[in-house]
C-alpha cells in the first residue's frame, strides 16, 4: 500500500544520539538526523522521549521543548 506524502502519517517516534526515526502508516520508517532539529538535538533522552502525535500522526510534539515536526515534511525532505 502506498501513501501519498500529504496522506502520510505517524505512528511511533525513536529518537536515539544521532537520528529521528519515524514509523509511518504504510510501514515506512523516516529517519532525519537530529542536526536537523537544533531543539531536540540539544536535548536531554528523557526531553526526546516525551513526545506526543498531533492531529491524528500529521505531526510531532514536543512540549517540554516547544518543538514541532510534520510528517510530510519529514517526507519531502528525505
Amino acid at each position: 500500500m502506498s501513501i501519498s506524502v500529504d496522506d502520510a502519517v505517524a505512528v511511533d517516534v525513536t529518537i536515539d544520539d544521532h537520528e529521528m526515526h519515524v514509523r509511518i502508516s504504510d510501514g515506512r520508517t523516516i529517519s532525519a538526523p537530529l542536526e536537523r532539529f537544533p531543539r531536540l538535538a540539544g536535548a536531554t533522552a528523557a526531553e526526546r522521549a516525551d513526545w506526543q502525535l498531533i492531529g491524528s500522526g500529521e505531526g510531532i510534539h514536543w512540549n517540554r521543548l516547544d518543538e514541532d515536526v510534520s510528517t510530510a515534511g519529514l517526507l519531502h525532505r528525505h
